[in-house]
């Protein structure tokens, strides 16, 4: 049995937390900040044909979006009327910007670093930076140049400064951002390292990196994604979150830190026949300055549209911090969605 199998064991067979229970555990306050992870945003295809009819794909869990200090989403779709979809390339998606409507004011920052930011060229891609500009959204792991796309997003609330760095390793490489051309940022290991320490050196409470990894429809992180997870721990990362392969991965821990290793879709549609591709899960994490001081996932099951759906009952993981010190570490169990 594997650690990851037998980590998803010990999930299973916990009886600790209850919603009911979890919600009584420490929660926000002075000096805590609650930020929401959401999986993949592809707002092309069914998801943009709900939007073009007047329809809102992220209505359902506009509640539990508004329900955070700060929100951050994967972009996984380039935003512009411009461009050719890449040749080589089986699977290339470009939305309208009229899809930016649904975004705004439901995100506060959104992740440029994945496989399909550059599907339709690097001119439709300084077109996406410059709707997410103007819905007055925040972006990261992409860039006019290798500076800017390696530059982290910072969350400066409650008397706490966040670091937050995206990375994509999944081809085509040649999206990635050059000295002086767009693109996003590439994982390569010392950069990411680099950056970690970096972002602690000035001034970071907390650094969370936000990874595009792994390999689609595996419901198992590969050993790549685990020595990677653990490589960004060692280097100063406080949890680090996933996503790309379009399912859930579990989650696990390393050095008391917590790791989620795919956070799967959360608005993508033609999935329904691949197992597990239609559920995907919403992060909520409470930070103070000791890193992560409570946690949960909410279950979103998608429809043949791609639009979310919560599951209230459904039991997914949670945790909160125990112990002090460098004896901190998060705990692992299930709670039940609300």
């Amino acid at each position: 049995m594997t650690r990851l199998s037998r980590c998803c064991t010990t999930l299973m067979m916990t009886l600790g937390l209850s919603w009911s229970a979890f919600a009584q555990a420490p929660g926000a306050g002075p000096g805590t900040v609650r930020l929401l992870f959401a999986g993949d945003l592809m707002l092309a295809d069914g998801p943009g044909k709900t939007i073009a009819d007047g329809g809102d794909p992220l209505a359902p869990f506009a509640s539990r979006l508004a329900d955070a200090d700060y929100r951050i989403g994967n972009l996984e779709v380039p935003v512009a009327t411009v461009g050719q979809p890449m040749e080589s390339k089986i699977f290339s998606f470009r939305a309208h910007p009229h899809v930016m409507r649904v975004l705004k004011g439901r995100f506060d920052a959104l992740a440029l670093a994945n496989n399909h930011s550059g599907d339709f060229g690097k001119e439709a891609f300084l077109e996406t930076m410059r709707h997410v500009d103007e819905a007055g959204i925040a972006r990261f792991g992409g860039g006019r140049n290798l500076a800017e796309a390696h530059a982290p997003l910072w969350v400066r609330k409650n008397g706490l400064n966040i670091a937050v760095l995206s990375y994509n390793e999944f081809k085509p490489r040649s999206f990635e951002a050059g000295a002086e051309t767009p693109g996003i940022a590439w994982s390569e290991d010392s950069h990411v390292v680099a950056d970690i320490r970096a972002a602690r050196r000035a001034g970071a409470d907390v650094v969370i990196p936000f990874m595009h990894w792994g390999w689609e429809r595996e419901l198992l992180p590969t050993q790549r994604q685990r020595d990677l997870a653990r490589l960004m721990i060692d280097a100063g990362a406080d949890v680090v979150v996933g996503g790309h392969p379009h399912v859930t991965q579990g989650v696990d821990r390393y050095k008391g830190k917590l790791i989620v290793y795919s956070l799967g879709n959360f608005v993508f549609d033609s999935f329904e026949n691949v197992p597990g591709g239609t559920t995907g899960w919403l992060l909520r994490l409470t930070v103070d300055k000791q890193g992560v001081r409570q946690w949960d996932t909410l279950t979103a099951e998608m429809d043949l549209a791609g639009t979310p759906h919560p599951v209230p009952g459904t039991m997914s993981p949670c945790g909160v911090r125990e112990g002090r010190g460098r004896h901190a570490a998060v705990t692992l169990a299930r709670c039940s969605n609300p």
